[in-house]
């Protein structure tokens, strides 16, 4: 596979030419499966290479696979036999039936090649300890991380989420262990910064000086905020269960180079499936070039908002890729009294508030109209009668809607969050 995945690739001409050979291989692969029986009639395989002719295959949605009855996904979907299973993958997302992806060998290969980027992307080294805290459960993400740190000869430390290690020891770990990387998803990261705060813990003092997060999108004032709290500089990175890790910032930190050798990624206007002008949000489309010898992907989507900026900053390894920056979760929006707010434009307004420590945004119904109530910890010493007021004031100006504002105790949305494999802070309580 190094042989013919050299990492980074040599150019994006190399690039172009596997692609154009990898499309065809993953059209033939997704022609073997019923599902796709009659939504690939009449596209050509040696005309892929055409923009026209690609954009005829229909872009699939979670839905639509959520369609096939569970008992009949491996039978209908997929298309290999059963002895070719290593291992299943959960599907990410905190809504609607997970669903359960079978990967061969030859899958998680190429899966492990998209997880052992992310390391390099960030410049980890053998000399590296990594902290890591995603969850270590039947979502592959912790295990993929931990397994291709230890491949790269990184130091590890398996803690996964606050429900596998409880937050105080894993601070206590930090402590005595010295990590030097931190992995884990950024609102987690926020909450074991909150709990060192409380049993004055110095976590911006500590040895870690890398903070590497995804599957949990990062608005500038979360950035702002976990940089401040741990005293390090944080990566953001990607990845999706029906692909693998797809792309990493870079030490520029301008938007997440993606592995275009390993995906083929667009990015479409979300109405007519069009392709969106440089710069212009649309939704996040990919076919995995590779890893596709059980579940055949074409043209996924992603669910994600984003923009597409062929060229970052950078002019070390990375510059080979182009750069997708994240806008939003598709399921982003909350509609109340007629007015949208956007999920990711309140969590940024949160993030910047330096009184509020943690919260949860709900849409509720009241006796007479719809209403948002926001839940808050305050951070130790705030005045929590002019904290409500303020934030009340300061929510209704921005975002034209008056808060029901509840204060909760300091841990509540901690426990809360524990059992969940993406926080659920952004809530539709309405019927």
């Amino acid at each position: 596979m190094s042989d013919e995945l050299p990492f980074p690739p040599r150019s994006r001409d190399d690039i172009a030419a596997l692609q154009s050979v990898r499309k065809k291989i993953a059209f033939q692969r997704a022609l073997q499966s019923r599902f796709f029986k009659d939504r690939l009639k009449g596209i050509e395989v040696d005309r892929l290479d055409e923009p026209d002719e690609w954009r005829r295959i229909p872009i699939l949605t979670k839905d639509e696979l959520r369609d096939v009855p569970a008992d009949r996904f491996l039978e209908d979907f997929c298309i290999a036999a059963q002895g070719d299973i290593v291992e299943y993958w959960r599907s990410g997302g905190a809504t609607g039936r997970p669903l359960f992806y079978p990967r061969s060998s030859e899958d998680l290969a190429y899966g492990m090649e998209g997880f052992r980027r992310l390391w390099r992307a960030a410049g980890c080294t053998r000399d590296d300890i990594a902290h890591i805290s995603f969850p270590m459960g039947i979502h592959p993400v912790g295990h993929l991380y931990a397994r291709t740190a230890e491949q790269l000869g990184i130091g590890t430390v398996w803690c996964g989420a606050g429900n596998n290690t409880p937050s105080e020891m894993q601070l206590e770990l930090i402590r005595t262990l010295k990590p030097t990387v931190w992995a884990g998803m950024a609102s987690y990261g926020l909450q074991l910064a909150q709990h060192a705060e409380r049993i004055g813990f110095d976590l911006a003092g500590c040895s870690v000086t890398k903070f590497l997060t995804a599957a949990d999108p990062v608005s500038p004032g979360k950035r702002e905020r976990i940089e401040r709290a741990w005293g390090a500089k944080l990566y953001d990175q990607f990845g999706c269960t029906e692909g693998s890790a797809m792309g990493s910032e870079s030490e520029h930190h301008d938007g997440l180079h993606f592995w275009t050798d390993l995906f083929h990624i667009e990015v479409v206007d979300e109405a007519t499936g069009a392709p969106t002008p440089e710069g212009d949000m649309g939704i996040l489309v990919m076919t995995p070039l590779w890893n596709n010898t059980l579940t055949p992907f074409l043209r996924w989507n992603t669910g994600d908002y984003v923009t597409y900026v062929d060229r970052g900053a950078t002019d070390g390894p990375l510059s080979v890729f182009p750069v997708i920056r994240h806008a939003a979760r598709k399921v982003g929006f909350f509609k109340v009294r007629g007015i949208n707010v956007n999920q990711a434009d309140i969590e940024d307004f949160m993030h910047r508030r330096d009184a509020v420590s943690d919260f949860k945004i709900e849409a509720v119904e009241t006796a007479t109209l719809d209403g948002l109530r926001v839940s808050v910890e305050f951070r130790r010493g705030a005045e929590a009668t002019d904290e409500i007021e303020r934030l009340s004031h300061e929510v209704k100006t921005t975002f034209e809607l008056t808060p029901e504002v509840v204060v909760l105790e300091p841990g509540t949305l901690e426990r809360e969050f524990a059992g969940q494999v993406k926080q659920i802070r952004f809530i539709d309580q309405r019927g």
